[in-house]
């Protein structure tokens, strides 16, 4: 799982999984996205570099990528 693109509902990738503690996926969030997606996606202004990604944002998982829910 480490290392798979996070894609949006839009097809855009918005991060990639920097890892897995605990059976969670953690993700290292491009640069670029704004504030809004992290807010929809529960990542606060925290000083973490990497965020929980919650398993109920997740619509689908493939062999290289985990796409999101569209009503984020």
């Amino acid at each position: 799982m480490k290392g798979k693109k996070i894609i949006n509902a839009d097809g855009n990738e918005i991060g990639v999984v920097s890892g897995i503690r605990n059976g969670v996926a953690y993700v290292d969030p491009d640069p670029g996205i704004t504030d809004k997606v992290m807010s929809r996606l529960g990542w606060g202004d925290t000083d973490d570099d990497d965020y929980r990604l919650h398993p109920e944002k997740i619509d689908r998982v493939t062999d290289d990528e985990i796409h999101l829910r569209r009503d984020l």
